[in-house]
């Protein structure tokens, strides 16, 4: 904070760096909020916007179908399955019990159980064949739930051939949007940044210039910081570009501007005493002795040692008498500190003691 200011004129100051900051603020807010709907002026494309929709729906359509197919073979290849068992242990009873009488007819060798071993063979045929027929209606569903199974790969197939063709477009349109977008975000950016450098180089010093940098502030972080999540592969090499020629330009004027002020440093430094002094502002002198700098030639001097009345680097007095009480005081005080005496009452009468 400048130690010349009068301490209103701080807080003043300070009060008007925060309106900077503030109107910053609110205009990086306004800007994120454009920014960030820019990509609604587009369509947002999905696949089903480039896939060939006919040929689609048939194969959903067949995958749908086969899937309905299986299930119902699944649940009554199920209740076959139950049935063959069934058949099977019904078959595996008989069989055992033919067996047992069949040892007992061998043993007794009774001519009058012909007729029963003909009754119980057939039963046995019977439950043979109806063990055939369970086994045969598995196979059945098994072979519909195989088709239906078959089917569906197919149709799975033909889709995903499908959206493998649309997925190609889809990329490319997704990437000329993805352009197109960053075009509008760029073309709403790049002049804020223009309009931020007129600004700085002609209305940074002017009445308004808490607004002029918090417009500046709002450009740079609009550019360089609120672009860069939205920025493609292609965006950065723009971004770092006019980053590298903002970076020129400015450190051109940088340097053009402290060659300048080197040279009227040696002009000045050239110039008598009084008329650097008198050509120096009452605020720039105090403050370059505040921070115990000469105000002519703005080199380090030891302001405290009392011996020093002079810069000597530049030569141009710092220290004087007053007139009046002849005590030691700045030569650039308008009064004296120890009788309150105005400086001009006795200007030029100790400077060259």
């Amino acid at each position: 904070m400048n130690k010349a200011l009068r301490l209103s004129e701080k807080w003043f100051r300070v009060g008007l760096w925060l309106v900077a900051f503030a109107f910053g603020s609110f205009l990086i807010g306004l800007g994120g909020k454009v920014v960030a709907n820019l990509p609604k002026v587009e369509q947002r494309y999905t696949l089903e916007d480039f896939i060939d929709k006919p040929a689609a729906e048939k194969a959903r359509a067949s995958i749908r179908q086969a899937r309905l197919t299986r299930q119902e073979a699944d649940d009554a290849l199920d209740q076959a399955q139950l049935q063959l068992n069934a058949r099977r242990a019904d078959t595996a009873s008989a069989h055992e019990t033919f067996n047992n009488w069949l040892a007992t007819r061998q043993a007794t060798r009774r001519p009058d159980q012909d007729p029963e071993l003909i009754t119980r063979t057939t039963a046995l045929d019977a439950l043979k064949l109806g063990e055939r027929r369970a086994l045969a209606a598995v196979e059945n569903q098994q072979q519909i739930a195989l088709d239906a199974r078959q089917a569906e790969q197919r149709a799975l197939k033909e889709l995903q051939q499908l959206e493998q063709s649309a997925g190609s477009a889809l990329s490319d349109a997704l990437q000329g949007q993805e352009l197109r977008v960053f075009l509008y975000r760029l073309a709403l950016t790049l002049p804020l940044l223009g309009v931020a450098g007129w600004l700085f180089a002609k209305k940074r010093k002017g009445s308004g210039w808490p607004f002029v940098w918090g417009f500046i502030y709002f450009a740079l972080f609009a550019f360089f910081v609120e672009l860069v999540p939205y920025l493609p592969d292609y965006g950065g090499y723009v971004r770092y570009a006019v980053g590298i020629v903002v970076t020129v330009v400015v450190g051109r004027q940088a340097i053009a501007a402290l060659n300048r002020y080197l040279e009227r440093q040696k002009e000045a430094e050239a110039r008598p005493d009084l008329e650097r002094r008198q050509e120096l502002g009452y605020d720039t002198a105090l403050a370059r002795l505040a921070k115990s700098v000469c105000p002519g030639c703005e080199r380090s001097v030891d302001l405290k040692n009392t011996s020093i009345d002079f810069c000597p680097h530049c030569g141009i007095c710092l220290f004087d008498h007053c007139g009046k009480c002849t005590e030691r005081k700045s030569a650039f005080s308008r009064f004296c500190h120890a009788c309150g005496a105005s400086a001009q009452d006795g200007a030029g009468g100790e400077t060259d003691r």
